[in-house]
Parts: C-alpha cells; structure tokens; sequence
C-alpha cells in the first residue's frame, strides 16, 4: 500500500515512511492510495478485538509487517474493555476511555508506540516526535511511548487551556517525555509542529516523526472500534454514529471505517463553540479562525488538520460531503445541561465532550425524526474532567487511583511563547 499527498498526489511512500514522517514534506496529510472493501460478512464474523483489528489494518501495512508482526502489536496494543453504555432501545455510549490514561487517544498512541519500536529494534537512530495536544493526545502520547529506547517525545501543550488533570498527566513522566507549555492555542501549537516538519534544517538534523493525528497511522487503529461497535449492535443495519470531534481524526478513521464496509445511516461531526465545519458545510467556505476555549477543551480547535483528508476522501465535492455527513455546533451552557440530563435520567456520567456527541445525536433525532440505532462516542472518562462536572451535578466525582496518583505529582514544563523561532531554537543544539 502507497500513501500520497493531500497536496500532491504524485508524491508517495509506503506506510513505514508514511508513519515515521507523520506530515509528507510539502506540508500536505498522507492518505492511503485505496480503502479496501471487506465487505459485511468479515464484520460479522467471530472476531476478537485484536483479529478484528488485524483484519482491517493489515491491507494498509502488509508491506512493512507481517501479519504475525502486526497481531503481535495489536494483542499488546488493545488490551482493555470497550463496552457500550445503553442509554435508551435507540441511543448508546462507546465507552472509548478505558485505556491507561482514560481517554480513546489510547488506541491510536499505544498503536504507534508498538510499531515504532518493532521498526527500530535494530536500527541505532533516535526519532524524535513532536506532538501537538489540546489535552488528551498528549497523556496518551506520554503514556504510549514513556522509557521507549531511541524515541524522544516533545508535547507542545496550551497553557491554562487544558484541565488540571490532563496537564497532570502530560507533564509529570519525565525520561524521555519533554512538555513545552506554550503561551497561545492549539492552533499556536499545531501550526509551530507543522512549521518543524517543514524546516529544512530541522529534517536534516533529526528524525522527526508525530503522534498527532495528522499522522495517518493514528486513523488506522482508530476505525477498528466503529466495526466493533457496528458488530455489537447485533444488527446488519446501516447505523448512526455521532462523534465529538476537534482535530476531525477520529471522525475521519469512521470515513474509513465506512468505506471498507461499515453501513453507516450518516455521521454527525458534533462541535462545540469552533465552528469550523458546520460554516463550512452550511456555507461551502473554509475559513481560518482562532480557537475559542471552552469546557471541551480537547475539541477547541480553529482550524481542524483532518479537514484536508474528508475533501480529499470526497474529491472536494461538498454535495457528496453532505450525504454522509452532518454538523452542528453546540455551547458550553447546551453541554452543562445535557451532563446534568444524563444524570438525572440514567444515573451516569458523562464528560462535556461526550455531552456534545449527545447533543448531535440528539439534533439529528428532532431533525429527521429518525430512529435508527444511534451510537456516541465517548472519549474521555469524566473524572478527568471533574472539575466542570462537580458544579454541574453538585456532587463529587471520585477519581480512580491512576488520576489520584497523577495529581500527587509535580508539574514539570517549559514555558515558551507562540513563536515557531522559539521552538526552534529549543531542537537545535547549543
């Protein structure tokens, strides 16, 4: 399998060097060549986890890694729960959070860690990634690929616009795990990584690689919990899955999903306050704006890299888009309330961004009056967010023993500004 440029499609590169550059040298996403069919009966066959998994990546990495090699990472990689939460005979959560670091980022960062390490295990070279975070990528990066010989990770972070436990998480490893606490927005961050990976004096110094989800390897293990979750429903039904999304990987990881043989009714691109999407599917316009903070701190971002990867899967086609896809945006009061409903009428706990999946779910239901079987995504445990929720239910959230330890910790960051110059300065030996 070749992968090519969203900027140019002329330009490729197997998946090896596809997930070791993470972003193709003119700046532009790797997208695979072909999505295979698998068609429905693999789906429904009697597959774990793992050989569900194995099946779906396996067409895309075949080249570099055995089927033995790859199911070997993948044992190793997914090895905690996914249930699903039934809320109502229609409505269900895909509990994504039961990773080390309670956030579906797990997936996707443990993935890449098992794979860059089965790849340099007799090489003699460091990489090392730089990695953009809103929150979660960050833990689950640091937690992926702490004490991995020959693998430096740098987490560019926003200062005071993660949570208290999210930033506990991605700054209190150490070793090999470097957190830089940048003075600006995700946007700040992600576009100071990208300006990294297009410097040409950088590339010629180190290896880089990333572990945001501009790197088409965090998409692929991403779209095996869409087949589960299909497979789970008992059904052969086409069905509707609503995604909270920031960055749009995950969303984008269910596009593939789809394509291989997944029936989807539609997907709902749910967004909080960054409305990015919904402008552009309401208005067929793109536009570049800051990223405005709100308590889905994980999806504040202004302009979402994944977008260049949905146009290229639609062939900048924003009819074709709008078949498979709607969108709406929601504020923080609508996500207050909808945790507090959730509550209230099914005694569970929700964390804000899984409220706005609720709430796009929820849109789409009043909209079309639809009553397919309807699933959300559930990205993060709540207790990692139990500073918001606490007022909102006017209860205490216990925190499990992994956030309790993490909290006890020290902070160890580097304070920087914006300024891609300054990130520079910091890589480039002194």
């Amino acid at each position: 399998m070749r992968f090519f440029s969203t900027k140019n499609n002329a330009v490729s590169v197997g998946f090896k060097d596809a997930l070791f550059q993470g972003l193709a040298e003119d700046g532009g996403l790797y997208m695979p060549e072909t999505i295979p069919h698998l068609g429905t009966d693999f789906f429904q066959s009697n597959l774990s986890y793992s050989e569900c998994a194995v099946g779906m990546i396996h067409p895309f990495t075949k080249d570099d890694l055995t089927l033995a090699q790859l199911s070997d990472i993948c044992e190793l990689a997914f090895d905690f729960p996914i249930p699903i939460k039934k809320l109502n005979e229609t409505d269900s959560v895909l509990e994504l959070f039961h990773g080390p670091t309670l956030a579906f980022k797990d997936f996707a960062a443990r993935f890449m860690a098992r794979t860059m390490l089965h790849f340099l295990e007799n090489e003699n070279k460091e990489i090392t990634i730089l990695v953009a975070t809103s929150g979660d990528t960050g833990s689950a990066v640091a937690n992926g690929f702490f004490n991995i010989e020959g693998i430096k990770v740098i987490i560019l972070y926003p200062s005071n616009r993660v949570s208290a436990i999210q930033e506990k998480q991605l700054t209190t490893l150490g070793g090999n795990i470097t957190a830089l606490e940048i003075n600006g927005t995700f946007d700040d961050c992600q576009r100071m990584v990208k300006s990294a990976f297009q410097d040409a004096e950088l590339r010629s110094r180190f290896t880089l690689s990333s572990a945001n989800s501009i790197n088409v390897a965090r998409l692929l293990p991403q779209s095996v919990y869409y087949a589960w979750a299909w497979k789970q429903c008992g059904e052969n039904n086409p069905i509707i899955f609503s995604v909270p999304c920031g960055n749009f990987g995950n969303l984008t990881a269910g596009l593939f999903a789809n394509r291989m043989g997944i029936p989807v009714e539609i997907f709902i691109a749910a967004t909080n306050a960054n409305d990015t999407f919904p402008y552009f599917l309401n208005s067929g316009t793109l536009q570049d704006q800051d990223a405005i903070q709100t308590i889905s701190n994980a999806m504040d971002v202004g302009v979402p890299s994944n977008l260049d990867r949905i146009q290229t899967l639609f062939d900048d086609d924003i009819n074709l888009i709008k078949k498979d896809i709607s969108s709406w945006s929601f504020s923080d009061d609508e996500t207050k309330d909808c945790i507090q409903n959730i509550h209230n009428n099914f005694d569970y706990l929700i964390d804000p961004h899984t409220a706005i999946g609720v709430l796009g779910l929820n849109e789409y239901r009043e909209k079309t009056n639809s009553r397919t079987k309807g699933i959300v995504l559930s990205t993060a445990h709540p207790g990692k967010f139990a500073d918001v929720i606490e007022p909102i239910i006017g209860e205490n959230i216990p925190l499990t023993d992994s956030l309790q330890i993490a909290m006890k910790k020290e902070k160890i960051s580097i304070k920087m500004s914006k300024k891609f110059s300054d990130l520079k300065d910091y890589l480039l030996p002194k």
